[in-house]
C-alpha cells in the first residue's frame, strides 16, 4: 500500500489559508458594525476588529507564500491554468488591500491623524470591502481549482487498489 504523504507541498496551502479567510471576514464585519455603534462600545469593538486584521493580514501573506509553494506543483496537472493564474492575483490584490488598511489602520490608532480620524476610519472600512470583495473571488476561483480540476488532490485508481 503506497498511502500519498499527507504533508505533500500543495497540501499546506489548504491548511494555512483558512484561518485568515476566516480573521479577515469577521475583521470587516466587525469594523462595519463598529461604524454604526455609540462609545464606548464602538472604540471596543473597532480595536477588537483592529486586531483581527493585523493577524489575518499576516496570514494572508503566509498563504499567498504557501499558495506560491503549491502553485509550482498545482499548476503542471491541471486542465486549465488560467483559472489558478484568477485566484492568484485575487489572492495578491486581497493581501495588498487589506496590508493597506492595516497601515492606514495603525496610523490611525497611533494618533498620526488625529484631525481626521473618523475619515481615516472610514477609508480603512473601504479598503477592507474592496479586500472582501477579492476574497470571495480568490475563493470562487480556488474552489474550482480543487473541485472542478482536482488542483492539489490525489485522485485515486480507478479501483482503488492502493487503499486496500
Amino acid at each position: 500500500m503506497t498511502d500519498p504523504s499527507f504533508w505533500r507541498t500543495e497540501v499546506w496551502h489548504p491548511l494555512t489559508v483558512h484561518f485568515p479567510i476566516a480573521l479577515l471576514l469577521f475583521a470587516t464585519v466587525t469594523k462595519l458594525v463598529a461604524m454604526f455603534l455609540k462609545q464606548p462600545s464602538a472604540l471596543f469593538w473597532q480595536r477588537a476588529a483592529s486586531y483581527l486584521l493585523y493577524a489575518g493580514a499576516i496570514f494572508a501573506w503566509l498563504s499567498i507564500y504557501t499558495g506560491n509553494l503549491a502553485d509550482g506543483i498545482v499548476s503542471r496537472k491541471i486542465c486549465d491554468p488560467t483559472v489558478l493564474k484568477g485566484h492568484e492575483n485575487a489572492a495578491y490584490y486581497l493581501a495588498y488591500l487589506f496590508s493597506a488598511a492595516t497601515v492606514a489602520d495603525l496610523c490611525q490608532w497611533t494618533g498620526w491623524f488625529k484631525d481626521r480620524a473618523k475619515l481615516i476610519r472610514i477609508f480603512v472600512l473601504l479598503l477592507m470591502l474592496g479586500g472582501t470583495w477579492f476574497l470571495v473571488q480568490a475563493g470562487h476561483s480556488g474552489a474550482r481549482v480543487v473541485y472542478q480540476q482536482a488542483g492539489g488532490v490525489n485522485v485515486p485508481s480507478s479501483d482503488c487498489s492502493e487503499f486496500m
